[in-house]
């Protein structure tokens, strides 16, 4: 691996020079003879060089006869004019011929560009030459044809030597010829004109050999590229070799050109397609071909593994088009039998199947621990990947928690019935039945393994389980199905049937281990959950029996009350109505941090003391000072004997109403802050002192006093109607708030309200949730007076009393209340300190309370039959419904109840009367 990346991270040095290798390893063979592109090369420049000289020669020639050409047409031309030029024909016969002639001659033959200009006369003498002693003498020229009028082209050798010249006869005025001017170019003139441009022509030829030669040089090279520098008997062997290769090759090859013509097949295409022998050549839709391939091959599109099936063969075809650099358009297409690969990808992608369905079931059954969802899940993950339909049968004491029945004769409910299709003749959801015997479902659970039916039409088993259920069931197109019993810990807990249309295909051997899979995770998912059950009614049993069953009769308030336990386990909030003496009434909401039945039980004990404290009639703030201690003390004992769990914290409101005063005196533990409807809708959280929760210790709590309005309600609740995982408990109470400040209504009303819109599932965590409106004792019930620390006074509070209690209509519970009232009396001005104070207090009950500056409290005593004394307080116990004492911070009060008469009606409001002062 070190090799090859250091291979593969070469420097641009290295890379340079295995370039200029290849490139002379390119050159060489370009040169050498045996090589293909070496002998194009070779007799590629040879025949330029020889089209070169070709060209060249005959360029020479052509020059040389042009150049003759234009030497035999220029004497013309000048012999011509000079002929024709006024005077010579004067001239020629005057006595001074020479004389006159031979300066126009010289001048005529400079500018003329010919080599010499001669005229003579009738006799052929010369009158003038271009060789001054020439001049006189006769000329080699033939007169006659001249004398009869005729011009003489030739090319001869004269004087000069070798030469091209013309004679032009001159005539007189008269017609008659009286000389001849004759004019001439040497040979050795044009040859020297040819060869001036001898070397453009010869630069013309080397240059067009040059730019030819490298053409040819460029074309051989990539030529050599295509051929490898391979001879002629070497590129015949490797095409013969390819030809083996291609026919041998165990992958069909087709080659079709752009008009959908076959041009090659090889033997592997040959036998997948079945083509004829004479299929090379003819257009591939007349080749017999399924349509689907005879049409992709005739398309020339591109395709890539495209299944197609060709005689029971699946063949794989890829196929790419050519001619997109400028070549013949077609296609080349390569054939793949797949048949094999086919069936092994089906079986692979079946057992993928399964195993993806069997870990959607890991994750997908069990989520929760409820029996009847669990059994759905089932039918969820099994549908319709696995199934058509799936039904869960459970033993009918499974739903409830309890141990499963055994026995034969075991009622199974069907618990969830799952399809592809709403409508199904299957048995319904919710009915009891029994399997028969001879059923398949009966068989699993007895057996203990599945059993399968693959064909519900020839199962005369499945018959038996009833013609007419059996009947609409096939009729409805279920033709097999698999029963897999659901067992955990060697115990039956029912049995799941998977069922299959015709269409889908009927179950096989191989789905019985799927099924027994599928069956063996939800049962124990549901013996779970069925556990589960059991033990969360047991807790949720403790629980209820923990709270208040009912709300003890009160006059004070009108109180509605919601209790919601967590979804998954039992938690710690309570709640509590006590009535107090004075027709006060307590109302009380705590929560024990944590859940299970360790939390149940520590809100029971909590509920229990706060029961003791507030019978002792303690302010609210002593009597969390009280419950701290105890919950401190509850923590340093710890949880149950195999747990490590003690009270990590609890929270507690405790609020004491008096309908006298219509106040409210409150004091919490870590608690949330309760709400106040006013009879005007307002809502507003009350300010508490916020103390720490109990069992932390170390903080002393405060109370705090609150005037309400007659038909405000208090609305008390826990942490888990406002506290949601994700959401700020803020963003609760502002949701809270505003919930009340819509509601209408009584507290019934409130709390329903509250419910909807805040929980409208079930909650994580418990919910308690008390709403109190409040109500007030009308002054015209109250009646209070001042005593002095006389007892003569006492006859005097009899009377007030009596009087009264003749205005309210209980003339005869006077004699009652009289004594009970002097009895205490009496008792605080014998034994009591400071000012005396009756108060006369008719609500549900008759109410006697007399309060004194002193802190203690009689006692109910047993005396002897000879003592005079100490029989009152026996009297009062025995006269009173109950009775009691309660102290305040400037004494105590004793009081005494007695129920009104039956039948009996306050009378209606009054205004209060002034108090009364006996003396």
């Amino acid at each position: 691996m070190a090799r090859h990346g250091h291979m593969a991270r070469s420097s641009p040095h290295d890379r340079a020079e295995g370039a200029r290798r290849r490139g002379r390893a390119v050159a060489r063979p370009l040169l050498s003879p045996r090589s293909v592109v070496g002998q194009m090369f070779f007799l590629q420049v040879v025949v330029v060089i020889l089209v070169a000289l070709a060209s060249g020669t005959l360029l020479v020639l052509t020059l040389q006869h042009e150049e003759a050409q234009d030497a035999a047409h220029r004497s013309l031309s000048v012999a011509e004019g000079f002929a024709d030029s006024p005077g010579v024909a004067a001239a020629i016969t005057s006595p001074d011929a020479p004389l006159e002639l031979q300066p126009q001659a010289t001048a005529a033959m400079q500018g003329a560009d010919v080599d010499f200009l001669t005229v003579v006369d009738q006799r052929g003498v010369r009158l003038t030459s271009s060789t001054p002693s020439l001049i006189g003498q006769p000329s080699d020229q033939d007169m006659a044809p001249l004398l009869a009028g005729q011009t003489v082209q030739s090319k001869t050798t004269g004087t000069l030597g070798p030469q091209y010249r013309a004679y032009v006869p001159v005539e007189a005025s008269n017609g008659s010829v009286v000389g001849a001017v004759g004019a001439g170019v040497r040979t050795s003139s044009v040859s020297d004109t040819v060869n001036r441009q001898m070397p453009v022509v010869l630069g013309l030829a080397a240059a067009a050999i040059a730019v030819i030669t490298a053409g040819a040089a460029l074309i051989s090279r990539r030529l050599l590229r295509q051929t490898h520098g391979l001879g002629p008997a070497e590129i015949t062997r490797m095409y013969e070799h390819h030809d083996a290769v291609l026919h041998a090759a165990r992958e069909g090859v087709v080659i079709v050109d752009g008009d959908g013509s076959l041009l090659l097949a090889n033997d592997e295409a040959q036998r997948l397609l079945d083509l004829p022998e004479d299929a090379q050549g003819r257009p591939v839709r007349c080749l017999g071909l399924p349509p689907p391939i005879a049409q992709l091959l005739a398309d020339n599109r591109a395709a890539s593994d495209e299944v197609h099936l060709v005689g029971g063969r699946v063949l794989a075809i890829n196929q790419r088009r050519t001619g997109a650099d400028g070549g013949p358009p077609g296609s080349v297409a390569t054939l793949r039998d797949s048949t094999e690969l086919q069936a092994l990808a089906g079986r692979a992608e079946a057992a993928s199947g399964r195993l993806k369905l069997l870990y959607d079931a890991s994750i997908g059954i069990g989520t929760t621990l409820d029996v009847r969802r669990t059994a759905e899940e089932l039918g969820e993950v099994a549908v319709p990947e696995f199934a058509d339909f799936t039904t869960v049968d459970l033993v009918d004491t499974v739903l409830s928690g309890e141990e499963p029945e055994e026995g034969a004769q075991r009622w199974f409910r069907r618990v969830s019935a799952a399809g592809v299709t709403a409508g199904h003749p299957l048995i319904p959801t919710g009915s009891r039945h029994r399997p028969l015997a001879a059923g398949p479902q009966l068989r699993g659970i007895t057996s203990g393994r599945a059993v399968l039916e693959p064909d519900l039409r020839r199962s005369n088993e499945w018959w038996a389980e009833g013609q007419e259920q059996a009947d609409r069931v096939v009729d409805h197109g279920i033709t097999s199905l698999i029963s897999a019993p659901l067992y955990a810990r060697d115990t039956v807990l029912g049995v799941a049937t998977f069922w299959r249309y015709e269409e889908s295909g009927a179950f096989e051997a191989d789905d019985l281990a799927l099924a027994e899979e599928l069956a063996a995770r939800a049962a124990v998912c549901i013996d779970n959950a069925r556990r589960f059950t059991k033990e969360h009614g047991m807790a949720v049993a403790l629980q209820r029996s923990l709270l208040p069953n009912r709300l003890p009769d009160q006059g004070g308030l009108e109180v509605a009350y919601r209790y919601l336990p967590a979804q998954k386990n039992v938690g710690g909030d309570w709640f509590d109505v006590i009535p107090l003496p004075g027709a006060r009434v307590a109302l009380v909401v705590g929560d024990v941090v944590g859940q299970g039945l360790h939390a149940a039980v520590t809100m029971g004990r909590l509920r229990t003391a706060v029961h003791v404290f507030a019978a002792l009639d303690l302010p609210p703030d002593e009597l969390l000072a009280h419950m701290d201690e105890l919950a401190d003390r509850m923590d340093q004992e710890g949880g149950p004997p195999d747990s490590d769990e003690g009270i990590v914290g609890a929270t507690c409101l405790y609020a004491v109403y008096d309908p006298v005063g219509r106040r409210f005196t409150m004091a919490r533990a870590g608690h949330l802050p309760p709400a106040l409807i006013g009879p005007d809708g307002a809502v507003r959280f009350l300010d508490l002192p916020a103390g720490p929760p109990l069992g932390v210790g170390g903080q002393p709590f405060e109370a705090a006093e609150v005037v309400v309005e007659e038909g405000s309600q208090l609305v008390l609740y826990t942490d888990g109607l406002v506290e949601e995982r994700g959401r700020d408990i803020d963003e609760g109470l502002t949701r809270l708030a505003r919930t009340l400040a819509v509601a209408r209504g009584g507290p019934e009303e409130v709390c329903r309200t509250v419910l909807d819109a805040l929980l409208p599932g079930r909650s994580a965590d418990d919910t308690a949730l008390l709403v109190a409106r409040t109500r007030a004792v009308p002054p015209g019930r109250v009646a209070r007076w001042e005593v002095p620390s006389d007892p003569a006074a006492v006859a005097r509070v009899r009377a007030a009393v009596a009087a009264r209690l003749e205005e309210w209509g209980l003339r005869e519970t006077g004699f009652t209340t009289e004594l009970i009232l002097s009895e205490l009396v009496t008792n605080a001005i014998r034994y009591a300190d400071g000012p005396i104070t009756v108060r006369l207090l008719l609500d549900r009950r008759l109410i006697s309370e007399v309060s004194d500056a002193s802190s203690t409290a009689p006692h109910l005593g047993h005396a002897a039959a000879t003592d005079e004394g100490g029989r009152g307080m026996f009297l009062v116990a025995q006269l009173a419904e109950r009775w009691g004492t309660r102290y305040t911070r400037d004494g105590k009060i004793i009081w005494a109840e007695q129920p009104l008469p039956p039948g009996y009606h306050p009378p209606q409001p009054a205004q209060p009367h002034p108090a009364t002062h006996p003396t």
